[in-house]
């Protein structure tokens, strides 16, 4: 009986030791991903005199291709066809019907969202450390290409998004769309476009929320603890939230991903993955608690 007694002992010792020990390892866990936008706020406050600044993101936003069934058709067309088009031929798949008056379309929601105005030096601050867009070689013994000929202002939209002097705009731009279509509402003259503009073009972009606005930043990931703070953070994209018509967020499968869709009350959407944290997550969504939406349920 004692014998019995002490095995049973064992058994509770060692389960209630593995235990403990899971229950350290969470903790541990949970320590390790608790965070503050603390030192975030501090840099951006400036740059937002009058706001109030409720959430500033921790890391990148990215927009990758997050609907599984969507990417894989993604990857297949482009494989299959994107080379073989004529860049001419996504107008007809975009339903662009007159691809200069689409230039400007396009550029007017960048000109109010960004909060700008697209002149050369402004658009050159913004642009700076972006690589430019990468230029083919030219073939042997052909000519250097000349660069295409644009106003002031496309110039600048050109410089601010690092697109190729040598190549169409409208080309590039329905390339871009064409290329992100499962992952917004499929048209750049929009909100959600504008935006999509900036996430395709510049890293190390998070989400600030404020009272009265959404902002998307340029600052980078922080600092190591033992580095000095060296980020001088930019706005790149600014929209007020009464033009945030919804925001539907959701847990993500991985540990330190979620997904968000924003509409816009011109009927436009975006669909983004925040790599945040839960902590971070928690505080994107009470910063928007008051705009409709789904929100997770766990």
């Amino acid at each position: 009986m004692s014998e019995g007694r002490s095995r049973l002992g064992r058994l509770t010792d060692a389960v209630l030791g593995g235990a403990r020990a899971a229950r350290d390892k969470a903790r541990e866990l949970r320590d390790e991903f608790r965070t503050t936008d603390e030192p975030e706020r501090a840099l951006v406050a400036p740059l937002l005199p009058g706001e109030e600044i409720r959430y500033v993101g921790l890391a990148p936003v990215r927009a990758p291709e997050t609907h599984r069934a969507g990417s894989q058709l993604a990857d297949r067309v482009h494989a299959e066809l994107a080379e073989a088009l004529d860049p001419r031929a996504l107008f007809g798949l975009l339903n662009i019907v007159n691809p200069v008056a689409w230039v400007d379309a396009v550029m007017t929601p960048v000109r109010v969202a960004a909060g700008v105005l697209l002149l050369p030096g402004k658009a050159a601050v913004l642009a700076a450390g972006t690589p430019e867009a990468a230029e083919p070689e030219p073939a042997p013994g052909s000519a250097p290409r000349e660069p295409l000929p644009l106003t002031a202002e496309q110039e600048a939209f050109r410089a601010l998004f690092r697109l190729s002097r040598h190549r169409p705009l409208a080309d590039q731009l329905a390339e871009i769309a064409y290329r992100r279509r499962y992952v917004f509402s499929g048209d750049l003259a929009t909100l959600a476009g504008s935006l999509l503009l900036f996430l395709e073009r510049y890293t190390g972009t998070p989400l600030a929320v404020t009272d009265t606005h959404l902002h998307l930043l340029r600052m980078g990931r922080r600092p190591d603890p033992d580095r000095e703070d060296r980020r001088r953070p930019q706005v790149l994209w600014s929209v007020p939230r009464q033009r945030v018509a919804r925001i539907d967020s959701e847990h993500g499968a991985r540990l330190v991903q979620f997904p968000s869709t924003i509409v816009f009350d011109d009927g436009s959407w975006i669909r983004i993955v925040n790599p945040a944290t839960r902590d971070d997550q928690s505080r994107f969504l009470a910063a928007v608690r008051d705009l409709p939406g789904q929100r997770p349920t766990a």
